[in-house]
């Protein structure tokens, strides 16, 4: 660790991250060597290495740590209390990372981070590890340099959100009156652009399924049953068809029923974000011609609901040709999800759809995946993000933007159900393209180094906002 003593006296804030960005990195990457992959077993013991090593971090920083055990993967609690006077701000963050297949597409190794052109790379560096960090480097600013934080900081670092948060609810219920604060910040999505400092108010929600189609007992020749029996590809692929409409809407009855409409304010915000459209074509190398008509790309992202195939599976994949009838196909689909829009209801739509479209002569299996939930949207007329949009304007000398997350983190709504009262704000960190589920991906160092200063500096501006409130 970089000592105060190397520094001028008083350090400031923006002096002591910019002298000790090589230090947290290298930090950093001790943490991104752990593969703390949640949804694969044989990972079991590295989630615990993961929580172990964030625990050792905090307790460095004057921390009390616990465990919390649930049903699946630990979480790790952490709590700093100055003064049981003060406003108190719970972060939340997450130390399990998605799985790193394709393993051969990446360019280094996926454990083995390493710093270049400007970025960091390693599985975690962006979601979440990296983005948690940034709020444990933040807190040392403040004690390295001030002696104390400005208010009472939490950590919640959760080990199971990357498949689902399937026990997290329940970990939040048990244990409520710990966890509870004045506000609740979350870093784990991204900036719109580099340069342009973000604020999410807003995510979708989700819904995901196996559907399997079974026909034949086995395996048919094409020649000898072709024509006589139905072929379960196929009638996979007419059922996947039919759930949008060639306006691109999703065509399962009262799947609209419930969305909301668009505040003005929200409109307004919308149109000012129009720039987005070329930051996803860009990054997705196709241009945005998918979505329902009528809608700006803005609106199709961030506020209208979708239906997406995800994988598909049956058949003869290998080199040359088979004629066959498969017994089976499969596919992995799912719906992002608006506000007002229930999942159960919807849930029970999708089943009764898929069961319309299901010709005699087979059989459909529809299995609902563990995890998802309702989407998340919470008022911006609140002092906590007021507190944001300035501590973001002074780290990155840039106005701030409002968006609606288009993917889905099930923690903000989770904490909602728990504390009605208690805004949760998303202050991410990352960019368009990192590869945060793909092979290699990355962080933008100098968001590292600004997203250190923001979070410093939004805890000493919701400090004096909760106070004088």
């Amino acid at each position: 660790m970089i000592e105060s003593s190397v520094l001028e006296k008083p350090a400031t804030i923006e002096s002591y991250v910019q002298a000790s960005v090589p230090q947290f990195l290298e930090e950093l990457c001790e943490w991104l060597k752990i593969p703390s992959i949640s949804s694969l077993p044989q990972h079991k013991a590295d989630i615990l290495r993961s929580v172990d090593w964030a625990s050792a971090a905090l307790v460095k920083l004057g921390f009390k740590t616990e465990i919390l055990r649930t049903k699946g993967q630990p979480s790790l609690y952490a709590e700093r209390i100055e003064d049981k006077r003060w406003p108190t701000l719970l972060v939340y963050g997450h130390l399990d990372v998605q799985p790193v297949d394709p393993v051969e597409q990446w360019i280094r190794p996926p454990f083995e981070p390493c710093v270049q052109d400007g970025r960091l790379w390693g599985r975690g560096a962006a979601d979440d590890k990296g983005q948690t960090f940034i709020h444990i480097k933040a807190c040392e600013t403040w004690l390295k340099t001030r002696g104390r934080l400005p208010l009472n900081v939490k950590f919640i670092i959760e080990g199971e959100e990357e498949i689902g948060s399937p026990n997290f609810e329940a970990l939040v219920r048990e244990h409520q009156g710990k966890l509870a604060g004045e506000a609740v910040v979350i870093s784990d999505t991204a900036m719109l652009a580099k340069g342009v400092p973000t604020v999410s108010y807003a995510t979708r929600g989700l819904v995901y399924f196996d559907v399997v189609v079974e026909g034949p007992k086995l395996d048919l020749h094409s020649g000898s049953f072709g024509g006589a029996v139905l072929n379960p590809a196929l009638v996979l692929a007419k059922i996947l068809a039919a759930m949008t409409d060639r306006k691109g809407r999703v065509a399962i009855p009262c799947f609209y029923q419930d969305v909301a409409k668009l505040t003005k304010l929200e409109k307004k915000m919308f149109s000012r974000a129009r720039f987005v459209a070329k930051e996803i074509e860009a990054v997705a190398g196709v241009p945005c011609v998918g979505g329902e008509k009528g809608y700006s790309v803005v609106e199709r992202v961030w506020a209208r609901p979708t239906f997406e195939v995800h994988g598909l599976t049956g058949g003869f994949h290998g080199e040359g040709s088979k004629t066959i009838i498969p017994q089976r196909a499969g596919a992995k689909v799912s719906m992002r999800l608006v506000p007002n829009q229930n999942p159960g209801k919807i849930v029970k739509s999708f089943e009764r759809w898929v069961a319309k479209l299901t010709p005699n002569g087979v059989k459909v299996r529809v299995s609902m995946v563990p995890g998802g939930g309702p989407a998340f949207v919470e008022d911006l007329d609140q002092p906590v993000f007021q507190a944001a949009f300035r501590a973001l304007r002074r780290a990155f000398g840039a106005e701030p933007v409002f968006e609606r997350c288009g993917g889905s983190i099930f923690a903000p709504e989770i904490f909602k159900r728990a504390y009605a009262q208690t805004p949760v704000l998303m202050m991410g960190f990352g960019l368009p393209g990192e590869n945060a589920h793909a092979p290699n991906e990355w962080l933008d160092l100098d968001n590292f180094r600004l997203g250190i200063i923001a979070s410093a500096y939004f805890y000493e501006e919701f400090a004096n906002k909760a106070r004088n409130k």
